[in-house]
């Protein structure tokens, strides 16, 4: 079978199915860090940001802090022109929490990327605790020009998980801001993490189940990595919680794809770890490897996205 939304017999609404839909075209998005930091790095509301960050918080695929944005994006893009001649770009705001500043500051930096040719939206990744409404309301007018999307890094659900983690939010706050964002009109893709410590597998479909009800538009399944120099490692050192086997994710990501309504975009499914700094889990570097996986057993249950999706 071919689901609806796939161009490439997936069995889940793909991010490249959902682009070329919108622009008929291979878009491609790329990476900057802006150099924002976090309420949960600069003591705001804690310190060291979540444990499982790099040094680059989150930033590792993004350009070089050190150079202006414009340089940034232009020595990313030369890069994506040899793969894709004809493709046409969005800014993507990936490092830290992009909308951890004020209006102005904002503005100084993605207006620049919206100028460049052939950009067409930006995607701005942040917290639910780093939009207030003054920033709320120039997103929208941005949302009015632009195709924008407002990627809210959630990871859980479970208080005791997030406190372990560090994210320094309540679920209370990422859903106020959900529907303040989805009440503008404002595409919203929330992050998620498998394998996170001391999670059971239901702990991690509850997750799913509660985000299906949140109308939200997107979503990016990750797995949990142990990186070098974290304190997730020192945890991990001292507690050896169990890390998913690639088998155990490949299950619990189909699981959570028959959960979700046929019309959240899937925009990721496994992670891509810094593999010099990667402690564990190394199946994860056999990226195409875990992507084949998912397809396999997805075929096997003859299974498709949404097939177990439930509303309240």
């Amino acid at each position: 079978m071919n689901f609806k939304y796939s161009l490439d017999n997936k069995r889940y609404h793909t991010l490249n199915y959902h682009y070329k839909s919108l622009f008929n075209c291979k878009i491609a998005k790329v990476s900057l860090n802006a150099n924002f930091t976090c309420p949960n790095i600069d003591g705001t509301k804690g310190y060291g940001g979540c444990i499982y960050c790099s040094k680059l918080n989150s930033g590792d695929f993004a350009g070089n802090k050190n150079d202006d944005l414009i340089t940034q994006f232009n020595s990313i893009k030369s890069i994506m022109e040899k793969k894709w001649s004809d493709s046409k770009y969005i800014g993507y705001f990936q490092a830290n929490s992009n909308t951890y500043s004020d209006v102005e500051t904002l503005k100084e930096k993605y207006e620049p990327i919206l100028k460049i040719d052939n950009v067409v939206g930006l995607a701005i990744a942040t917290r639910a605790d780093c939009i207030d409404d003054e920033i709320l309301e120039y997103l929208s007018e941005l949302n009015s020009r632009t195709y924008l999307t407002i990627e809210l890094g959630l990871q859980t659900i479970h208080d005791k998980t997030a406190k372990l983690i560090n994210r320094c939010h309540t679920l209370k706050e990422f859903e106020y801001t959900v529907n303040k964002l989805k009440e503008k009109g404002i595409r919203v893709v929330v992050h998620i993490m498998n394998g996170l410590p001391f999670e059971d597998k239901n702990m991690m479909l509850e997750t799913t189940k509660y985000l299906n009800n949140l109308n939200i538009d997107g979503i990016k399944i990750h797995m949990l990595h142990i990186l070098k120099d974290t304190a997730m490692e020192t945890l991990y050192e001292k507690t050896k919680f169990h890390i998913l086997t690639r088998e155990e994710y490949v299950d619990i990501v189909c699981d959570q794809i028959e959960l979700l309504n046929e019309n959240v975009v899937i925009e990721r499914v496994t992670s891509d770890p810094n593999l010099v700094d990667l402690i564990e889990p190394h199946w994860l570097i056999k990226k195409l490897c875990v992507l084949n996986e998912i397809d396999k057993e997805l075929k096997k249950r003859n299974s498709y996205q949404g097939i177990k999706a439930q509303k309240k």
